[in-house]
């Protein structure tokens, strides 16, 4: 009989096992803590939505849309997509449930998985997660402040200084297409150097050239036109603002012209954190206003701003510079026994302790005492609650302290009892 082939994750995806899941809750709780105190709430959306969603709402001619999307039928034959970014797929819940007739601002977040089929490499996978916030009701600059100073502060609480913030805008309705046109009037001279991709979106959205990875066409971009030049007055009042809060607050930054982010729907404001710590993936976060998406989608003209964070590189980063990590729990007890009898005073003990909240962990092996010590001190227990025949017959157990290497007997009816006033003063001290 041949033998069953062994399967493995897809490429471009990666398991989180427990010696480094516990990383991850670390981030993920602290960056939770910074949402609270802004007052941003938790939202979960389907990890699945319309393909057409997307296509309208971050730009068929997006390297997103056109290239990157897992895509498929269901079986009604409605086109679906794994969701490849968040802010769309907010939006549509914002529009959904009328949320513009509750709160004038709608301030969430979220930690989500995104798909794309991209190339994988170090700091891009195709699944890849995302830590983000939208602020969806206020056009003020103010609110644009508020969402960039909180990217900072979630990058800057976990040590990371090598960092430089970019900064642009890239207009809006009014003004940008005398810009494209001036634009399209640029790179026509250059037609011929131009990628293929760039040459597809020449006529339809120049702006998407901006966003070119092709060193052919980063050559061309270099001395490409500047859209702060072609700025209507209200773009340009909204950008002074901003930058005069971002000196306010502190915020240290750069202008980058030519950022435009891989995005159809940002208006005004654009903005990405790299790191020089990722290499060619550099940028760790990015963000914008989006004042047309809602639009787009078939809703009411409200105006938003957002970011996202890529967990995944985070981590790299994080890797790199050797930051220290919250440890992941370890048992508080481990109860270890000898004998069918006291199997069951150790499982009634166990669930006892763990009712209480104490961390706990229990002999499931029917492996020797020795094994059980052995076993208990590889996980790092602090105590280890013995149960043997002789002891249960005089209604004691033995604790041993496996710190101090030392034990003593304590009566049977008040172990538990014990044991969670030493987890009492274990905590006070932390």
């Amino acid at each position: 009989m041949a033998e069953k082939k062994i399967l493995k994750n897809i490429r471009g995806t990666r398991d989180i096992l427990p010696d480094e899941s516990y990383k991850w809750w670390h981030v993920e709780r602290k960056v939770r803590e910074i949402f609270e105190v802004y007052n941003y709430k938790e939202i979960r959306t389907p990890i699945f939505e319309e393909t057409e969603l997307f296509a309208r709402g971050i730009g068929e001619l997006t390297d997103i849309v056109s290239k990157e999307m897992y895509t498929f039928l269901d079986k009604g034959g409605t086109s679906l997509t794994l969701k490849p970014e968040m802010t769309a797929s907010v939006m549509r819940a914002y529009i959904q449930y009328g949320i513009n007739k509750q709160t004038p601002l709608f301030k969430v977040y979220y930690i989500s998985p995104m798909f794309r089929q991209e190339r994988p490499q170090a700091g891009r996978l195709r699944q890849f997660h995302q830590i983000g916030a939208e602020a969806i009701g206020s056009p003020n600059p103010e609110v644009d402040a508020e969402i960039i100073s909180l990217v900072i502060h979630i990058i800057e609480s976990f040590e990371i200084k090598n960092y430089n913030l970019k900064l642009n805008s890239v207009g809006c309705e009014t003004c940008r297409p005398s810009y494209k046109e001036v634009l399209k009037e640029y790179f026509r001279k250059f037609y011929d150097t131009l990628s293929e991709d760039s040459k597809r979106r020449l006529d339809r959205n120049p702006l998407r050239i901006l966003d070119s990875k092709d060193e052919s066409d980063k050559k061309v971009i270099e001395n490409a036109p500047l859209i702060y030049e072609y700025l209507c007055a209200n773009c340009e009042e909204h950008f002074e603002k901003l930058k005069s809060y971002l000196n306010y607050l502190g915020v240290r930054y750069e202008i980058e012209p030519h950022l435009v982010r891989g995005l159809d729907y940002y208006t005004k404001t654009a903005f990405e954190v790299i790191s020089p710590d990722l290499g060619s993936q550099d940028a760790v976060a990015g963000g914008g206003r989006y004042d047309l998406l809602s639009k787009e989608l078939g809703g009411p003209e409200v105006p938003g701003v957002g970011f996202a964070l890529g967990i995944e590189r985070m981590m790299l980063i994080l890797e790199k510079k050797k930051y220290t990590f919250n440890e992941s729990t370890k048992p508080f007890v481990y109860v270890a026994y000898l004998g069918s009898e006291p199997r069951k005073i150790a499982l009634s003990i166990t669930q006892d302790l763990r009712r209480k909240l104490i961390p706990c962990e229990i002999e499931l092996l029917d492996r020797s005492l020795k094994s059980q010590m052995k076993e208990a001190d590889r996980q790092g227990a602090h105590y280890v609650i013995i149960l043997g025949e002789d002891e249960l017959k005089n209604g004691k157990c033995v604790l041993r302290d496996m710190k101090k290497a030392k034990q003593i007997e304590v009566d049977l009816n008040k172990i538990s009892e014990f044991v969670i006033s030493k987890y009492a003063e274990k905590t006070a001290k932390n």
